[in-house]
């Protein structure tokens, strides 16, 4: 998980910054999308913390087991909650990775940094590859959707439904941008497992 320190670095930012956008969405919104924003939180700083490079912090033997069971109960939240649809199924996704990438470091063998010693592996690399490929057609799927639409020019200006632009509080278009920043540390993560 720990790899060269100015990407592991680059890693922590990026995952700390998201999740406490996450945490600042989550009290601005109520119900299914305040879910969904604490747990985007939860994964957003849990990967910042994994991502820190070894030279700035040796994570304890037990740390790995700690990420193991917040991200099973994370994942046990979302699958229950994947019968509402939505957003779901890719947080119990990405919980589940989680709990692997904390197991697979936890190994006997793996060590803390399994990923510096060439030749060893963390996990198994059938699942390590299915990870790879769920998050690559995620990232590819989501920075799809955030390529801008051509909007046809209207004509007479500002009127109802035609303002300056979207409310400030409701951005799709940073959620969207949060996941696909989480998706792609993600894959960072899974290429150094």
């Amino acid at each position: 998980m720990h790899g060269p320190a100015l990407s592991g670095w680059l890693a922590v930012v990026l995952c700390a910054v998201t999740g406490v956008y996450c945490l600042l969405r989550m009290r601005a919104c109520a119900g299914e999308e305040r879910r969904a924003a604490g747990g985007e939180a939860l994964m957003g700083l849990g990967m910042a913390s994994m991502a820190l490079p070894a030279a700035a912090l040796t994570p304890p033997e037990w740390s790995w087991a700690v990420y193991a069971a917040v991200f099973g109960g994370a994942a046990l939240h979302g699958l229950a909650a994947v019968r509402h649809g939505g957003h779901h199924l890719h947080h119990f996704v990405g919980s589940l990775a989680m709990v692997y990438m904390a197991v697979s470091m936890a190994a006997p063998g793996a060590g803390a940094h399994a990923g510096h010693t060439a030749g060893t592996t963390g996990g198994v690399p059938v699942l390590t590859g299915g990870l790879l490929l769920y998050y690559m057609a995620y990232v590819l799927h989501a920075g799809t959707r955030l390529v801008p639409v051509a909007i046809p020019a209207t004509a007479g200006g500002p009127g109802p439904g035609r303002g300056p632009g979207p409310d400030r509080a409701a951005r799709p278009e940073l959620t969207l941008a949060c996941r696909l920043s989480m998706a792609l540390a993600m894959l960072a993560m899974l290429v150094t497992l």
